[in-house]
């Protein structure tokens, strides 16, 4: 018998008390903060927003609201009920709650770990942009097993998070030996000739059919692929598929196999990321897709130099912050260096291979953090899941 088996049969035998946030913790939201007031106000204060990135950071600040323990999550937008555990001098944006104990009942680091999985049934995903407000989540429900038993959880599930981070620093690492390598050998590149992207490729956008008509979604057979499928870098299939009505009344474009997509748009770091399709699919209006003639670039070439210029395209967007944007005039216009078909291949190749080793979610590093997060998500649920006690 573990020592968490003892502990729950020695402590509470006939289930745990449930309790709701309200109850357990003092709720606040955050203030607004533009990046204009970042950057006016730079210190070594952590300020935390909606993105789950960089641990949710947006940036550092000469101030601070928060010192202590406490648990942050992300009100509005795509990761609304995202759950994080604080510990320190920070303070948070107006899309961030913040939640802070009461009493020694409860584990700062325990509610994080239940909140992981229990807040996410509370968000209200309508109207296309889901929120998880500070009076819902005061209702969420949960487990509170006796101050001994939260802590084994924490330590046992604390263990499976340290392999994870361990393997994703390596991983971080493996990358950015990549990029180097990457940068190195696009940077250095014979017998090439400037062109710009519309001297051999046709740019094109999408679009979004009505939201509102049922009939241009349900049963939707052509894939529709949206800004934040660019992360996927090959994009077999869509998450989303439009009739062919839906099709008829906007203005996308199936565009080909191998083509290249790039983001105009986009919250947090999408703006500037490139994807390969590996389908023919439409997009909506904040791609736009590269069609290259072959006879000229490979479109494989193509996305590599695209991904390699990630920092450049941001810095040339029009806008300011994540509200910048591209457009079809800045992409046509950009500029590529074009070695002879066999150099591309050539380069191709070589970047493939050191791609592989680190995207490849079914072999290396990518695969075994995989597992990791499958087997430590499986005994999380297992560890947290009580019996509620008869009242």
């Amino acid at each position: 018998m573990s020592k968490l088996e003892e502990l729950i049969q020695k402590l509470c035998p006939n289930g745990v008390e449930y309790k709701i946030i309200g109850d357990i913790c003092d709720i606040c939201r955050g203030i607004v903060m533009s990046k204009d007031f970042i950057r006016d106000n730079v210190g070594d204060y952590p300020v935390y927003s909606s993105q789950t990135e960089n641990n949710g950071e947006f940036g550092k600040i000469s101030t601070y609201t928060f010192d202590g323990e406490y648990l942050t999550w992300t009100t509005d937008g795509a990761n609304a009920g995202s759950v994080f555990y604080r510990n320190g001098k920070f303070s948070v944006t107006n899309v961030c709650g913040v939640l802070k104990i009461k009493d020694n009942t409860t584990s700062a680091k325990f509610l994080y770990y239940v909140l992981q999985t229990a807040a996410k049934p509370y968000v209200n995903k309508g109207m296309g942009n889901p929120k998880l407000m500070s009076n819902v989540m005061a209702r969420v429900k949960i487990p509170i097993p006796p101050i001994e038993v939260q802590e084994e959880i924490v330590r046992i599930l604390d263990k499976f998070t340290e392999l994870t981070a361990e393997l994703t620093a390596e991983l971080t690492a493996r990358k950015k030996q990549y990029e180097f390598y990457r940068d190195r050998l696009l940077n250095n590149i014979p017998e090439c000739k400037m062109m710009r992207i519309c001297d051999f490729a046709e740019c094109v956008t999408g679009a979004t059919p009505s939201t509102s008509k049922r009939e241009y979604w349900e049963n939707g057979t052509i894939q529709w692929m949206s800004s934040g499928e660019v992360n996927l870098f090959e994009v077999f299939q869509t998450e989303k598929k439009i009739t062919q009505l839906g099709y008829e009344k906007c203005s996308t474009t199936i565009v080909p196999i191998d083509t290249v997509v790039i983001a105009l748009a986009g919250q947090g770091k999408t703006r500037g990321k490139v994807a390969i399709t590996r389908t023919s699919l439409c997009t909506n209006q904040s791609l736009c897709s590269i069609i290259v003639n072959q006879n000229i670039v490979d479109s494989e070439y193509l996305l590599f130099y695209l991904q390699s210029k990630y920092d450049d395209l941001r810095r040339i967007s029009s806008g300011d912050g994540t509200r910048g944007g591209l457009n079809l005039k800045i992409i046509n216009g950009y500029t590529v260096p074009i070695p002879p078909l066999n150099t591309q291949k050539e380069i191709i190749e070589n970047l493939k291979y050191f791609s592989k080793l680190c995207n490849d979610i079914s072999e290396g590093l990518p695969a075994e953090i995989e597992a990791r997060q499958k087997q430590y998500e499986y005994y999380r649920d297992k560890l947290l899941t009580f019996e509620e006690i008869a009242q």
